[in-house]
């Protein structure tokens, strides 16, 4: 019996960037942390050594795993024994550093979990989803709102075809927190998100767009065709947008509306999503997870809620909370980390993965989200002009 097998002991993390100062670092971690299937073993936390060196030691990490940069980290954790190297590296860093970070650890024989968007631009996501076809090895993106049980329950029910053909698409990501310019002042998350050298070419679409996009095409299981977008900066002063009115054509003809601000003062984060086809339609909020609304014209809405027993087996695999329970943020992003590492120790041990742990976001999913930030940007440009989304 060999005890370094991954099915009998922790799946081993690494991770680039969510030092002090970070917001998204310690969310991955708790996140990772959850089922006690995975352990956070190094990081290059930093690009400044001496601060990577702090944020670790603040995570009782021992000092020799803790890096001055993710290139260092690689090459060092490669030269370690099988039984105490990291198995994957989880990159929590700006956009810009997303494709370098990723190709390190993929040459250097390691897995990877990323945060969204996948790349800076399409031309890296497209360069990245060649290099993880010919590494062999696993790559996910933490689309976590996927995770929530009940958005599993939404696409059961639209897969199972109890709505009918789908016909009509509606959702919202509005946030108020940006509706002054917070960056101005220093603030870290504001500075790099409103920064088209860290960010991209887009702002509040490539920040939380993506996630409305991903969102619509996981529920519904169809791909936007092309879109039409408008584009609005409207916090003087700054270079990237802040809100994003995009009109969707979907494969098989259904149609959509994608409305993603961060000027929406009062708003906290209020992403939804309205699905309608031939005889019935959903709804589902974010800020009330546990709850999907099933409505129809010929009979009372249904209230489904998260825990019970007449849910499906995709809902009930991602619950971990009694009925009446909330079961929130933390527990979705948690849900995409057990999947993928659960998947990783199959891959590990050159086993056949348990089905159930398949269903995270991969790389398909990072390169249709950076086609649609290109596309929205494109058609913004040339006055909303319906403009196809690239993927080669």
């Amino acid at each position: 019996m060999n005890p370094d097998l991954p099915s009998r002991r922790r799946i081993r993390m690494g991770m680039v960037g969510g030092g002090r100062g970070a917001f998204i670092g310690a969310v991955h971690r708790i996140a990772a942390a959850m089922d006690g299937r995975i352990e956070l073993v190094c990081g290059a936390f930093s690009s400044d050594p001496a601060r990577s060196l702090e944020s670790g030691a603040d995570l009782f990490l021992d000092p020799a795993r803790c890096y001055g940069n993710f290139e260092e980290m690689m090459r060092t954790e490669a030269t370690l024994p099988p039984g105490e190297r990291m198995d994957f590296v989880s990159i929590v860093t700006p956009n810009h550093l997303h494709f370098p970070a990723a190709k390190a650890a993929l040459e250097n024989g390691f897995s990877v979990l990323s945060d969204k968007p996948a790349t800076f631009d399409l031309a890296e996501a497209l360069a990245l989803r060649e290099l993880v076809a010919r590494s062999g090895h696993l790559y996910g993106l933490t689309h976590n709102y996927t995770g929530y049980p009940m958005v599993k329950e939404a696409r059961e029910i639209v897969h199972s075809g109890r709505l009918g053909k789908i016909r009509k698409v509606v959702v919202e990501y509005p946030q108020g927190w940006l509706a002054t310019r917070l960056e101005a002042s220093g603030q870290k998350q504001a500075s790099w998100r409103t920064d088209p050298a860290r960010s991209g070419a887009a702002g509040c679409v490539g920040d939380i767009g993506t996630h409305a996009e991903n969102l619509a095409e996981y529920i519904t299981g169809l791909r936007i065709r092309e879109l039409a977008a408008d584009l609005t900066a409207f916090v003087g002063g700054r270079p990237l947008d802040d809100d994003a009115n995009v009109l969707l054509r979907f494969e098989g003809g259904a149609k959509g509306i994608l409305h993603a601000s961060q000027i929406s003062v009062g708003e906290e984060n209020n992403l939804n999503i309205r699905v309608y086809g031939e005889q019935a339609g959903l709804e589902w909020h974010q800020q009330e997870p546990n709850t999907l609304r099933l409505k129809f014209n010929d009979q009372p809405t249904q209230i489904l809620r998260t825990g019970m027993s007449y849910l499906g087996a995709s809902a009930a695999q991602a619950t971990r909370t009694p009925p009446g329970h909330p079961e929130g943020y933390l527990e979705a992003f948690a849900n995409i980390y057990r999947s993928f590492a659960n998947h990783l120790a199959a891959h590990l041990e050159k086993s056949t993965p348990d089905p159930r742990w398949l269903d995270y976001p991969r790389i398909e999913d990072g390169v249709r989200g950076m086609a649609f930030i290109e596309a929205v940007v494109a058609s913004s440009k040339a006055n909303a002009a319906w403009t196809p989304l690239r993927h080669d």
